[in-house]
């Protein structure tokens, strides 16, 4: 543990883009991270060792990725997983690697991703050409010119631009596969739920009564994070417009507990997927990525984030916009603050919450993004401009369209 925290405080200094990840050079890479959870014991006492954890969003298929982390980072993968027991070491072929990935991989309980669809290049793709028309009228005078007259321009413009002729035509969408995956899922699920109703009004007001009675045991959580943690989190935090941000904690023991996170869970992956799933989760406009994801056959449970902004202002979007989200999912752990019928009270206790926040969060020494100026915001700008040199537009629509430039 000790060389792996010098390691990585090193390595944070460095950063991931270039040597000896070269994280620049991976073409599908959204973000990425690796953070240390200490060595503990459970609720019950029994000893969970120390853990390193990466995480990394990327565009499918995953065996690229895979691919790419066992080529072009191999040098950084080496170092880092060197530490942990099993990992077939610097002499080892990029299959043993690819394998000893594949078989430590834990899946997400639910992942949310900003706009499903928008890829690495495309993201980058649509900023340049923001740029490229920003410049294109700071070179021209268009006094006295309508908005319909200058979109044109801009329209002709892009298309007279060999390197910018793919702006004109909208993103190729998720493959037939995925989408076809997808419409199944969000047919299957409600269909299978409308087929169980019977059997879930019955046991439904039971187990609200349960959870009830489990919660009014519940006491106000009232320790505050240290001065050395709130430092330590704070070095790898507020430097740019994008933000990583993670958490740790147990999970609340008994059945019911673990019964009723598992099933908040299902259902938070469902909304993710398919109504929370472009520019917003559930009015919260400035993530870029979350994911849930069950350590220690669901003892433990990690969360983590791309975010934009400052972590106090992160922080209040979550509990004014989507209190009840935090509470049906995070009461289900550790030192939550008391909740009432699982979405009331909780977060809306906002010192007990921010104070349970850091208590519980996690340094994320190594950080990589692939577009550290964009935010969320931008990348939707961006995307509407393009959006907006297909098809005709009013003259008002036109006006507005300008506006986005």
């Amino acid at each position: 543990m000790p060389e792996l925290r010098h390691w990585l405080a090193e390595t944070a200094k460095k950063g991931l883009g270039e040597a000896p990840f070269g994280f620049a050079r991976c073409r599908r890479l959204h973000f990425a991270r690796f953070y240390l959870l200490e060595e503990t014991a459970d609720l019950e006492g029994r000893p969970i060792s120390a853990s390193l954890v990466f995480m990394s969003e990327v565009d499918a298929p995953l065996r690229l990725h895979l691919a790419e982390l066992a080529s072009v980072a191999q040098e950084g993968i080496d170092q880092a997983f060197q530490h942990c027991p099993g990992y077939p070491g610097p002499g080892a072929r990029r299959r043993e690697r690819i394998a000893w990935l594949r078989r430590h991989r834990v899946r997400a309980s639910a992942f949310y991703v900003n706009t499903v669809g928008r890829g690495v290049a495309q993201i980058r793709g649509e900023a340049r050409l923001r740029e490229e028309l920003e410049d294109y009228l700071d070179r021209h005078d268009h006094t006295g010119r309508t908005a319909t007259e200058v979109r044109r321009d801009l329209h002709a413009y892009v298309a007279g631009r060999a390197d910018l002729a793919w702006a004109a035509k909208p993103p190729a969408p998720p493959s037939l596969l995925f989408r076809t995956g997808e419409t199944v899922h969000m047919v299957a699920v409600p269909a299978v739920l409308l087929l169980a109703l019977p059997v879930l009004l019955a046991v439904l007001p039971v187990w609200a009564v349960l959870l009830r009675i489990d919660e009014r045991r519940d006491r106000p959580f009232t320790q505050r994070p240290t001065l050395p943690h709130l430092e330590e989190v704070a070095n790898f935090e507020d430097f740019s417009t994008q933000n990583p941000f993670a958490v740790a904690g147990f999970v609340r023991p008994g059945r019911l507990r673990q019964l009723t996170f598992r099933a908040v869970l299902f259902l938070t992956d469902y909304g993710v997927r398919h109504i929370f799933n472009h520019d917003s989760l559930a009015g919260v406009k400035t993530i870029h990525f979350a994911r849930w994801v069950p350590l220690d056959g669901w003892r433990r449970m990690t969360f983590a984030s791309d975010y934009d902004g400052a972590v106090e202002a992160y922080n209040d979007d979550f509990i004014n916009i989507i209190w009840w989200g935090l509470n049906a999912t995070f009461s289900n752990g550790m030192d939550y603050p008391p909740t009432r019928w699982l979405f009331f009270g909780g977060a809306k206790l906002e010192d007990q919450f921010k104070n349970t926040i850091r208590c519980h969060q996690v340094a994320v020494p190594a950080w990589y993004a692939a577009y550290p100026e964009l935010s969320a915001d931008n990348i939707e700008n961006n995307a509407q401009i393009r959006a907006g040199l297909r098809g005709e537009m009013s003259p008002a629509q036109a006006q507005q369209w300008l506006s986005l430039l």
